[in-house]
């Protein structure tokens, strides 16, 4: 017997009325967000970021591929992980499909990491994805978006992530460094190298030579770009999560 309530169709009809009010209001706020988020002032990008591509060395003007926007997506994997951030991964699985569309709505899309390139192509390869992704490598980039931090601002709180700064490694509870490690063993790594690493996405644009940031995401603000979870919100358990529940595509329980 279910613990969850039931109700007659007539009930189920009213409660899922009252949900797409609550439901429009929330397309609507989100369609105004959207309008203020491409409101906010672009920055021009003074500094040179050369990555590594499939194609060779690459600027970030380079990565437009002849269009005005670019849509970077900062993959967690840092050059001593093994394999890529399965959180990030779960994301990247959506890229495949919707990078050729973005492609012909003047949008390019890229994933960038500080992995060497090597490893990136194949992890890529493992994963069997054809979105292009880039290695930032001793480059300033990761850094300069706030998306990748040394072990000295771990330790001593130099770390501003998500627009906010983090309590120091050794003020951190004994606890949470261990709840990281599972997800971290995922990458073949100890949860402080895991977590200097960090998720976020960014984007650029155009415009007579000269590339403009326009805004980045971290954190909760990638909900949005999971596609597994803007599904698992409309199943009936929602996202169920009990503990660190992704994996790597290939690496789940066959059934």
């Amino acid at each position: 017997m279910t613990t969850h309530t039931t109700g007659t169709r007539k009930e189920w009809l009213a409660a899922r009325l009252d949900l797409l009010k609550a439901e429009k209001e929330l397309t609507h706020r989100s369609d105004a967000v959207a309008r203020q988020r491409q409101s906010l002032p672009w920055v021009k990008v003074e500094k040179e970021y050369d990555s590594e591509t499939d194609e060779g060395r690459a600027s970030l003007a380079d990565l437009f591929r002849g269009r005005s926007q670019l849509l970077v997506y900062h993959f967690m994997f840092g050059p001593d992980y093994k394999a890529g951030c399965p959180s990030c991964s779960a994301i990247a699985d959506g890229f495949n499909g919707i990078a050729t569309h973005l492609a012909n709505h003047d949008v390019m899309l890229w994933a960038v990491s500080r992995a060497p390139l090597a490893k990136l192509q194949s992890f890529k390869r493992r994963m069997g994805w054809t979105f292009p992704w880039a290695s930032s490598f001793g480059s300033d980039f990761n850094p300069d978006f706030n998306v990748w931090f040394s072990e000295r601002q771990q330790r001593e709180g130099g770390i501003e992530y998500n627009y906010q700064r983090e309590a120091p490694l050794s003020a951190i509870p004994s606890r949470t460094m261990p709840d990281e490690e599972p997800v971290a063993a995922l990458t073949g790594t100890d949860a402080a190298t895991y977590t200097r690493e960090r998720p976020g996405m960014s984007a650029f644009v155009l415009e007579q030579s000269v590339v403009y940031h326009t805004y980045s995401t971290y954190a909760r603000g990638l909900d949005g770009l999971w596609n597994a979870y803007q599904w698992l919100d409309r199943a009936p358990k929602g996202r169920n999560e009990a503990d660190y529940w992704w994996r790597h595509h290939d690496a789940y329980d066959k059934h």
